[in-house]
């Protein structure tokens, strides 16, 4: 069975709505329509403004992504050279003559007469030396010559007498040769012993050590009583002797320059030491070929030193001023070195890129010499990209202005010349 709802009364009932309640709720509903509406404005006016910023957004893009497109760079022309350049290479001074002096006769050191820095002159005695051994062979060698010449004498006497004899048929012929045979030999003899007589004279005359030629002592290295030995190869030397005017410099010219170089170009030699002077010389010779070592020419420079004021053995630097090549000379920063070799990359009017080959001569450090391959009108791309390839366009870059402060604005190009 159903159970059923008790009846409400009908004084018990909702009280019906009055008209100021019914104002107070159209109020309501009017203020939650014009604010919805309000809402709505301010989100469309929000989703109007993204779609505005977004397209602004995409224009701009699209804008950058063009201009970052485009390559610029900077260019340079090649030059020819129409001035020569000044080769700088290191050398050391010697003597024009250079020589150490030796004892020729052995003995003892009896004195010397010159010490270092001395200027001698030709034939100036520098030492004497006491020799007693071969003085007793000088004195036997005399001796042996006159028993040489006794017995020659004797020789001739009897082949004189023999030659007598045969003509009385006395002796026989055989005996009559063996006697010229033995004035032959005594003869023979004779000379032997005044050969030897003469060595052994000549050789005392080394007891007196000489100089060779005009010069200065540049070094002593004995003293008295030392022990002389003879010869310059098993003993030492007893003066080195340099003559100072001229004095020679050789100097190794890289095969590259080697050609340029020619008997009687003048030459400029500095010595850090003697700050602000600067001594003319000439080159005298050179070698005529390349060292297969170290791929360079050996040239020799002649230099005046009559002041003296220059010592062998300084190190000096030789600049030798080169005429002009007229060969064509590029930045090095313009090349491109890949596996096909060395290249360059030239644009056209239209700024469309080209990689030309290049044969290359001289690196002159911050720039090349060209050989083949390349036009003075060519337009170089300094500090090409890897990525550079035939047929891409690049746009020349225009020159930054640089404002100098002494004046107007001027071109990047032009104050690095004023610099």
């Amino acid at each position: 069975m159903s159970e059923s709802v008790p009846a409400v009364p009908a004084e018990q009932a909702a009280p019906a709505a009055s008209p100021d309640d019914l104002r107070q709720r159209s109020k309501v509903v009017r203020s939650a329509k014009i604010l919805s509406v309000v809402v709505v404005l301010l989100l469309a006016a929000g989703a109007g403004r993204t779609i505005l910023s977004r397209m602004a957004n995409a224009k701009a893009l699209e804008a950058g992504s063009g201009e970052l497109a485009k390559q610029y760079v900077t260019t340079a022309k090649p030059r020819t050279v129409d001035k020569g350049q000044t080769l700088a290479l290191p050398g050391t001074l010697q003597g024009y003559v250079q020589s150490p002096i030796a004892a020729r006769a052995g003995g003892y050191l009896k004195r010397w007469y010159k010490d270092i820095g001395s200027r001698v002159q030709k034939g100036e005695l520098l030492a004497e030396l006491d020799t007693p051994e071969t003085d007793q062979q000088l004195s036997q060698s005399i001796a042996a010559r006159q028993q040489a010449a006794s017995s020659l004498e004797l020789a001739r006497s009897t082949l004189t007498r023999w030659e007598s004899l045969r003509q009385r048929d006395a002796v026989s012929q055989q005996e009559l040769d063996e006697r010229r045979s033995a004035e032959a030999q005594a003869r023979a003899n004779l000379a032997a012993a005044d050969a030897n007589v003469e060595r052994l004279r000549q050789l005392e005359n080394f007891k007196r050590v000489v100089a060779p030629f005009a010069g200065v002592i540049i070094r002593r290295n004995v003293d008295t009583g030392d022990l002389i030995d003879p010869g310059s190869n098993g003993g030492r030397a007893l003066f080195m002797l340099a003559q100072t005017d001229p004095l020679r410099v050789y100097i190794n010219v890289p095969q590259s320059y080697a050609q340029l170089i020619k008997p009687g170009q003048s030459v400029v030699i500095t010595q850090n030491e003697l700050r602000g002077q600067k001594f003319l010389g000439e080159v005298a010779r050179t070698a005529g070929s390349i060292d297969l070592a170290t791929r360079t020419m050996q040239v020799e420079v002649s230099l005046p030193n009559k002041e003296g004021m220059l010592m062998p053995g300084a190190f000096v630097q030789v600049s030798l001023p080169l005429k002009a090549s007229g060969a064509m000379m590029i930045p090095t920063n313009a090349l491109l070195i890949r596996g096909s070799g060395i290249s360059v990359a030239v644009i056209d009017a239209g700024g469309k890129v080209a990689l030309r080959p290049i044969q290359i001569g001289r690196n002159l450090g911050d720039s090349v010499e060209v050989l083949d391959g390349l036009a003075a009108a060519d337009t170089l791309v300094l500090n090409p990209s890897d990525s550079i390839a035939d047929g891409d366009v690049v746009i020349p870059a225009q020159p930054k202005a640089v404002v100098a402060k002494d004046g107007p604005a001027k071109s990047a190009a032009a104050a690095g010349k004023a610099l």
